[in-house]
């Protein structure tokens, strides 16, 4: 699993946030070795996520904790009433494990649902939806694999895995030609094969982007409907092309009719509901 460790990291802060010295709950209640099952119960409506990192959060609580029968898997859609799994193991465990299971698919179905319902707005078209960096601190790995899940695209992780030259880089390095040139001189340097993507704020911006070239993305920031399509017109496929800033699922297809390759949305993590999810006991 790709950044599979920015998930071992994070089941483990999960573990020390909510356990710490132990579940005294269970610990005084719960015989060491009785053992029990449950089920998760789905109590909403919508596209169910998180089901492959809930068994890594069940296998690092206790290896003996399997999930015996698997109806639904990551990216179904879900409705009321529906049962997504049954887990078996020591019942001490298993009720360490709840309240995590439930925090990371009950956060992560509902960035999968959102994104889903922003899709909609998309059918027919060319465009991809993108995730952005506006992400739940600490867990960003799995915002964006939820969104994954959900049927969108991801952006960069962060930092390290693009340039994205923004309006305070292009304002701070000179304006737009200083910032292209110095991000091409400091991959040759850095010898790293890295993608560049600059943001612009007008037509005229764009015109001076083209005029140097070596960029990858062109995102046109904040752009209304009609200087979106003029300047799709004007990059004709040279570059990709993303819209971003503004948009909401009320406006999304608009832009998209325009004709740009992606649209990313800080609100597919950033603005969501959790989806109600259980884990009740099976007698």
């Amino acid at each position: 699993m790709k950044y599979q460790n920015f998930i071992d990291d994070l089941i483990s802060l999960l573990i020390k946030e909510d356990i710490g010295d132990g579940d005294h709950s269970s610990l005084s209640t719960i015989p060491f070795d009785a053992r029990g099952r449950m089920k998760l119960l789905v109590k909403q409506d919508g596209i169910i996520a998180g089901i492959e990192i809930a068994k890594q959060i069940f296998n690092r609580i206790d290896s003996d904790i399997k999930i015996i029968e698997q109806l639904l898997h990551d990216g179904d859609k879900i409705k009321f009433g529906d049962i997504a799994f049954y887990v078996e193991g020591r019942i001490q465990s298993l009720l360490q494990s709840e309240r995590l299971v439930l925090n990371v698919m009950q956060h992560m179905s509902g960035i999968a649902t959102t994104t889903a319902d922003y899709l909609k707005c998309l059918e027919g078209l060319k465009t991809k939806i993108l995730d952005t960096r506006k992400t739940t601190p600490g867990m960003r790995v799995l915002d964006k694999m939820a969104v994954k899940t959900g049927g969108g695209e991801n952006h960069r992780m962060g930092l390290f895995d693009m340039i994205m030259l923004k309006d305070n880089h292009i304002d701070f390095a000179g304006g737009i030609e200083n910032a292209i040139l110095k991000a091409q001189n400091y991959l040759k340097e850095k010898h790293r094969l890295l993608k560049i993507e600059i943001e612009v704020r007008s037509i005229a911006d764009i015109k001076k982007v083209m005029q140097i070239g070596g960029v990858d993305i062109i995102m046109l920031d904040n752009f209304d409907i009609a200087t979106t399509r003029e300047a799709v017109k004007l990059i004709n496929g040279k570059y990709k092309t993303e819209s971003s800033g503004g948009i909401t699922i009320s406006n999304l297809r608009d832009y998209a009719e325009c004709g740009v390759d992606f649209i990313s949305v800080g609100a597919l993590t950033h603005q969501i509901k959790s989806l109600d999810l259980s884990l009740k006991a099976v007698n």
